[in-house]
C-alpha cells in the first residue's frame, strides 16, 4: 500500500482544487450561452477511474451526486472499450443526470496507457429541441416532449469531433450556434484536467497520486461519521406539498424518514406517490444530489465535497415514484422536484441542529422561459432563475434575495446583460417587502419583485413556479412565509397571475412580473427584541401596523 506523506498530500488536493476551479474559469470564459458564463448554470469536477467525485468547482448544488453516478454508467456502458482522446456525452435523465438540457462532458484521462481519473464538466443548454423553444414544456406528459437525448456517445475521438454527433445536434435544437460553442468550451475544460493530472502524474508518479485520492476519500468519510456519530441517535420525520405538477394542480404530499443510527445516516422516501404526469419528476440521480446537499450542510458545509462524505449516508426510494422517475416519464423541470426532497431532509434535521439549519425558504427557482424574435427577427431564448427568501434560523433573520437551495453558486442576470442581449428592459428590481415574510422572534428573509418589458410583439413565454400555494414553514411558533407567483400586465393594466402555465402571449409593451415569496419565521413574533422592530419599520420592511399586529410593538413600548 502507498503511502503519501502529509506535504505531498496536501499539494495534491491543492492541485485538484485548482483545476476544477481553473476549468470553470475556462468555461464561463469561452461559453457562447449567458445562462452559462452570467448564471453559471454548470459544474466541473474530477473523480477517480473508479468514478468517485475528488473535487468539484462550486457551482450547481444538484451536480454533487450526479458526477459519479453518470461517469460510473458510462464505465458500465464501455467498458474497455474507452482510448486515449475519447470524450463522451451524455444527458440521460435515467442513467444519473437531471434532464436532457443538461449536457455532460466526461473525459477519460489516461497516463502510462491505463485511465487514472475522469474529467467532467455538465452545463445547462439553452434549447436541445423538445416542444417549446427552451425544451422544458411545463405540461410534458412524456420525456420525448423535452428534446434530443444522447445516453453516452463519444462526441470526440482521437482527439477530433464526430462530425455525425455534431450534424445530429445542429439539426435538433433552435439555437445551433451557440449549443455548438458551448459544447465546444465544455470540451476545452475537460482537455485543460487532462493535461493537469498529466502534470501531477509526471511529477508524483501515478500510484502517489491515486493513493492521495484514496487517502482523500478516506479522511473525508471518517470526518462524516465523527459528525453524524456526535448526533443523537433516532427517526427524524418530516411532510411537504409540491403545489401540481404542471399537467394537474392538484397537490402532492411528499415524505422522508431519516433514521441517525451510531455513524450512518438514511433517508427514506418509502410512501412517496408514484411518478406524477407532468415534468416535475426527478430521477433517482437527482434525488441522490438533492440529499446529499443536505447531508453535506450537516456533516462540512465549508469542505471542499468528494465521495467520501457521503459514504455514511444511504438513500431510500421505491423505483417509479415523484423522485425516483423512470422512462417516459418527464423530467423536465426535475429541479422543481428534488428541491422538495432536500426541503424535507433540512425540514427533518431543522429542530436537531437549529444552528446549522433555517425554517422554509421560498424553494422554487421561479424560472420563466421567454422567447421571440428580436428587432432584427433573430430567435432569442431568455431564461433565468430568480432569488427569493430564506427562512429565519434560530440565532438570525432569513437571508434575502438568495438563490434557492438547487443553485448553490448561481446567479441571476445583471440588468445590463439583460437589456444588451435579448428584447426586454428590466422596470423594476426590488425586495417583496409588500409581500412580506414569516413573522417571529427571526423573520423570515424577503423575496424579490422583477419586472421585464417586452419590446417586440410576436413573444411568449412559460413558466414552473413551485410553493404557489404551500408557503414556507415556520419553526417554534414562527409563522409562514409567503408564496411565489408569475404575473403578465398588459399596457391597460390588466393583470393576469400564473404558477405553472405553458404558454403565455406577450406583446409589445407587456410586462412579465416575477414575485418572488419570503421566508418562514423562527419562534414567537412577540419574543423578537424591541430594537429589531423598530429597525423593521424605519427600513422599509415592515409596516406599524403590522409591527403592531404581528410583533405587538406598541404595546411593548408603552408597557
Amino acid at each position: 500500500m502507498t503511502i503519501v506523506d502529509p506535504v505531498t498530500q496536501e499539494i495534491i488536493e491543492g492541485k485538484l482544487a485548482a483545476t476544477v476551479d481553473e476549468m470553470g474559469v475556462v468555461m464561463a470564459r469561452t461559453s457562447m450561452s449567458p445562462v452559462i458564463y452570467e448564471v453559471l448554470d454548470f459544474a466541473c469536477g474530477l473523480l477517480t477511474s473508479a468514478g468517485e467525485l475528488v473535487a468539484q468547482m462550486n457551482g450547481i448544488t444538484l451536480f454533487t451526486g450526479t458526477f459519479g453516478t453518470q461517469v460510473k454508467s458510462l464505465i458500465a456502458l464501455y467498458g474497455d472499450d474507452l482510448e486515449d482522446g475519447d470524450i463522451l456525452l451524455t444527458n440521460d435523465p435515467y442513467s444519473g443526470g437531471t434532464h436532457a438540457c443538461d449536457f455532460a462532458i466526461v473525459k477519460p484521462i489516461f497516463f502510462d496507457g491505463r485511465i487514472m481519473a475522469y474529467a467532467i464538466n455538465v452545463a445547462h443548454y439553452l434549447d436541445v429541441g423538445g416542444s417549446v423553444p427552451g425544451s422544458l414544456a411545463p405540461n410534458a406528459i412524456s420525456v420525448f416532449q423535452e428534446g434530443l437525448r444522447l445516453p453516452g456517445v463519444k462526441v470526440v475521438r482521437n482527439d477530433r469531433f464526430s462530425g455525425e454527433v455534431l450534424r445530429i445536434i445542429r439539426e435538433n435544437v433552435r439555437l445551433p450556434d451557440i449549443a455548438i460553442g458551448d459544447l465546444t468550451a465544455q470540451v476545452a475544460t475537460a482537455r485543460v484536467a487532462a493535461r493537469r493530472m498529466g502534470e501531477l502524474c509526471r511529477k508524483y508518479g501515478i500510484d502517489i497520486v491515486e493513493a492521495a485520492f484514496n487517502h482523500l476519500l478516506a479522511t473525508s468519510e471518517r470526518q462524516a461519521r465523527a459528525a453524524i456519530a456526535a448526533l443523537p441517535d433516532g427517526i427524524y420525520q418530516a411532510q411537504d406539498i409540491i403545489d401540481g405538477d404542471g399537467v394537474t394542480t392538484d397537490p402532492i404530499a411528499v415524505t422522508v424518514s431519516i433514521t441517525i443510527a451510531g455513524d450512518r445516516l438514511t433517508a427514506d422516501f418509502t410512501g412517496c406517490p408514484p411518478a406524477v404526469a407532468g415534468p416535475i419528476n426527478c430521477a433517482a440521480g437527482a434525488l441522490q444530489s438533492a440529499v446529499r446537499t443536505i447531508f453535506k450542510a450537516l456533516v462540512a458545509p465549508q469542505a471542499p465535497s468528494n465521495e467520501g462524505w457521503f459514504r455514511p449516508l444511504t438513500v431510500i426510494a421505491p423505483q417509479g415514484s415523484v423522485f425516483t422517475a423512470e422512462k417516459p416519464s418527464p423530467t423536465g423541470w426535475y429541479y422543481e422536484g428534488s428541491v422538495h426532497a432536500s426541503e424535507l431532509v433540512w425540514k427533518a434535521l431543522a429542530k436537531l441542529m437549529p444552528e446549522r439549519f433555517s425554517a422554509g425558504s421560498y424553494t422554487s427557482l421561479c424560472v420563466v422561459y421567454i422567447s421571440g424574435k428580436d428587432a432584427a427577427g433573430q430567435p432569442f431564448i431568455h431564461i433565468e432563475p430568480q432569488h427569493g427568501g430564506w427562512g429565519a434560523s434560530k440565532d438570525a433573520d432569513g437571508a434575502n434575495a438568495l438563490i434557492a437551495l438547487t443553485d448553490g453558486d448561481t446567479y441571476n442576470y445583471s440588468v445590463e446583460v439583460i437589456e444588451a442581449r435579448f428584447p426586454l428592459i428590466v422596470r423594476r428590481y426590488q425586495l417583496n417587502v409588500e409581500g412580506g415574510s414569516g413573522a417571529g422572534r427571526r423573520r423570515g428573509g424577503f423575496g424579490v419583485i422583477r419586472d421585464y418589458e417586452i419590446l417586440e410583439d410576436g413573444a411568449s413565454a412559460y413558466c414552473s413556479f413551485g410553493r404557489t400555494e404551500t408557503a414556507p414553514w415556520g419553526i417554534e411558533g414562527g409563522t409562514s412565509g409567503t408564496v411565489n407567483l408569475l404575473q403578465v400586465e398588459d399596457p391597460a393594466g390588466q393583470v393576469a397571475s400564473f404558477g405553472r402555465e405553458p404558454h403565455i402571449a406577450l406583446k409589445r409593451g407587456d410586462l412579465v412580473r416575477i414575485i418572488t415569496g419570503g421566508g418562514g419565521g423562527w419562534g414567537e413574533a412577540r419574543t423578537r427584541e424591541v430594537e429589531l422592530v423598530r429597525r423593521d419599520v424605519e427600513d422599509g420592511y415592515i409596516s406599524k401596523e403590522a409591527a403592531r399586529d404581528l410583533y405587538g410593538f406598541e404595546e411593548r413600548m408603552t408597557g
